[in-house]
């Protein structure tokens, strides 16, 4: 079975792969500070859950985008797995994509390496928008290729900074509000983060389509997406495996005989 890690700013998933059949998915808040041995002690208990074992286990690849925190994943996989990851981003490493950006360096690996699963699955030109830590609009050409985009706050990170950086403004959580004028301050303040990122979403769709000049088909990824599907037009497909099978396929391509 191969090994998936998605490494974000928020989350660390890890999955396990039978061919292209997810045999178990686990996720927990991502820490730098976590050590190899953290990591295997609790990934090995979640598995012998699901009844599956480490020595299943012949192959890994990990997508980052904390680079603190690729040491003790390596470390992971090669201390309890007895396997050497493939790592997006290294030399070596195709990914049967090209950025075509100013600096291809620059590009968080999990935004290509949805490039890579959502061209596969839906063809292209494409946007990806990604409801992570941050809120990306990625493009994807006819041929797959990666060719720039757009970053905004995430929604929980705007949330996070309005409550710290108003003294009279609440926590509150992301939820669809049932009209968009608020009679309380909890309920405007529901109403102008998902109409306001609803609002984000159709006005930079919008925008990306015109200054590309072909119809593209929008696919959303990211635990709040489905939270949005419904609320706009522009959104194609939600799409909740996208970054998990990019890195199935990526790894697929690099052992390839």
């Amino acid at each position: 079975m191969l090994l998936a890690i998605d490494s974000g700013n928020t989350n660390i998933v890890f999955s396990l792969y039978e061919g292209d059949k997810q045999r178990g998915v686990w996720r927990r808040a991502n820490d730098h500070r976590r050590t190899a041995d953290e990591y295997g002690v609790w990934l090995l208990q979640l598995m012998a859950l699901a009844k599956l074992h480490p020595e299943d286990v012949d192959a890994a690849i990990i997508a980052t985008v904390v680079p603190d925190t690729l040491f003790s994943l390596k470390g992971l996989c090669r201390n309890y797995f007895k396997v050497d990851p493939i790592t997006v981003g290294e030399p070596g490493v195709a990914l049967g994509i090209r950025a075509l950006v100013d600096s291809p360096e620059s590009v968080g690996a999990d935004r290509l390496v949805n490039a890579v699963a959502a061209h596969e699955k839906y063809g292209g030109p494409l946007i990806i928008v990604d409801f992570g830590t941050a809120t990306t609009f990625d493009v994807i050409n006819g041929d797959g290729d990666y060719v720039g985009g757009a970053i905004a706050p995430g929604i929980n990170l705007s949330l996070e900074a309005l409550h710290r950086a108003a003294a009279m403004l609440p926590r509150v959580s992301v939820e669809r509000p049932p009209s968009v004028i608020g009679k309380r301050t909890d309920s405007a303040m529901h109403s102008g983060i998902y109409w306001g990122y609803v609002g984000l979403i159709e006005g930079l769709v919008k925008r990306i389509r015109e200054e590309y000049g072909e119809d593209m088909r929008v696919i959303a990824t990211g635990g709040l997406a489905p939270l949005f599907e419904a609320a706009t037009e522009s959104i194609g497909k939600v799409d909740g495996d996208l970054t998990l099978r990019g890195l199935v396929s990526i790894h697929a391509r690099n052992t390839a005989a």
